[in-house]
């Protein structure tokens, strides 16, 4: 068993099949911990990462995505406060993915935030809702009438999709186009240290959105993609066509990939599990709560990044301007400080919503509420259509003895690939 002093962190195996037993380790040592390969503080306890997310003058979301590497294009430690922060700013810009949501702070942030709040409302989400209802059936028909396959790539994925292009407005006689054209994104974060995604949607997206919201400006049809091409920042001004481009490829891109870990990951548990299948088929409003339970228990965004703009503390740990913190969701979700006897599912459990798998503080996830609408309607209604779905131990491998594979990332935590058997309910 590798010491903690000798852990690295982004790059251990073990960090990647399953993390838990060494956040676990690393939480009973100090839930903030440096760890030793970049000098990170890898922030596990469920207390101390809300103190985190929730004080963005503090710590700075300007390489959310990236962290320890490639690292800050100057360096930063040692340096006095107001230095740190004239240097963030001076050089946030060189950063990868600088021009992201995830990456901005307020009030530039809360600015290009509420261009999406416009759309994700009570409203649009019912309307959406009912096309995910359609969209299920369609997507699960062939699926089903195959006993099964392998889930992710031939449901969830252009399940997800779809869902966010009805979402944003995306005719639908394009919907078709974007499945082809996004499937098969490799993540952000990867095991060996890279940053680079190898195939990635967002010069796809920027091309395409840039069509469509060039196109409502100069004529509005009436449509969501027209709010969104005609909205303005909260102080009146119009947003540049990139800005508002930017913002709905995030969305799209983002959401699709962690709902589609969640769905394989909600469905990975009910296969190893006939009973609350069968359960939840008796009582279908027990759903959301496994649901929620799922998010607790495999959260899809394993944590994400802080640069300290001041010298401060967290969890009682001092933290120098400069230094960067990861803030490990998964493992605060784990934390028995907040979640009696954590690392078991348990479907009843009475706190699952106070997970934080769709983050906190201003960068929460605006999508949280489609995420878990479409969570409920593809879970419900394959449960529906369903007399059993079982893991494939051709695939897997028995149950003393499965094998599972999970996508190396440090940012991500997901299935690769998920083979199911199902039994299709004969109509009555």
């Amino acid at each position: 068993m590798t010491t903690l002093a000798a852990l690295d962190f982004f790059h251990d195996d073990a960090m990647v099949a399953d993390p838990y037993p060494v956040l676990r380790r690393m939480r009973d040592t100090s839930p903030v911990l440096r760890e030793p390969t970049y000098g990170a503080f890898v922030v596990t306890g469920y207390d101390e990462v809300l103190a985190v997310v929730g004080d963005p003058e503090t710590f700075s979301s300007c390489h959310s995505v990236t962290g320890p590497i490639p690292g800050f294009p100057v360096p930063l430690e040692g340096r006095a406060d107001a230095e740190v922060r004239a240097l963030i700013d001076a050089h946030r810009d060189e950063l990868p993915f600088s021009d992201q949501l995830p990456s901005f702070d307020p009030p530039k942030h809360t600015a290009h935030r509420s261009l999406l709040s416009r759309l994700i409302t009570p409203k649009r989400l019912r309307e959406n809702e009912e096309f995910m209802w359609r969209l299920a059936d369609r997507v699960l028909d062939p699926f089903l009438a195959d006993g099964g396959g392998e889930f992710i790539t031939r449901v969830a994925t252009p399940f997800a999709l779809q869902v966010i292009a009805d979402l944003l407005g995306v005719p639908e006689e394009d919907h078709a186009e974007l499945t082809a054209e996004l499937t098969g994104d490799v993540a952000l974060g990867a095991a060996d240290g890279s940053t680079v995604i190898s195939h990635s949607p967002l010069e796809y997206l920027y091309a395409r959105f840039t069509e469509y919201i060039g196109e409502r400006r100069t004529a509005p049809r009436g449509d969501v993609m027209t709010e969104m091409a005609l909205a303005r920042f909260p102080d009146g001004s119009t947003p540049e066509v990139i800005d508002v481009v930017r913002v709905a490829a995030n969305l799209f891109s983002a959401g699709q990939e962690t709902t589609v870990r969640l769905l394989s990951s909600g469905l990975k548990i009910l296969a190893e599990d006939t009973a609350l299948q069968a359960r939840l088929r008796r009582t279908p409003s027990d759903v959301p709560n496994v649901l929620e339970e799922a998010l607790r228990f495999e959260s899809p965004i394993k944590g994400d990044f802080r640069l300290a703009r001041a010298t401060t503390t967290v969890g009682g740990v001092d933290v120098p301007a400069g230094a960067t913190l990861m803030v490990h969701y998964g493992a605060a979700n784990r934390d028995p400080r907040q979640f009696e006897d954590p690392d078991t599912f348990d479907p009843d459990r009475p706190n699952a919503r106070r997970h934080i798998g769709f983050g906190r503080g201003v960068h929460s996830c605006i999508g949280a509420p489609l995420a878990r609408a479409e969570g409920r309607v593809l879970i419900q209604r394959l449960l529906d259509r369903t007399t059993d779905i079982a893991i494939d131990e051709a695939a897997h491998g028995p149950a003393h003895d499965r094998r599972y594979r999970y996508v190396p990332t440090y940012i991500l935590r997901g299935l690769t690939d998920l083979h199911v058997t199902v039994r299709q309910r004969v109509p009555a």
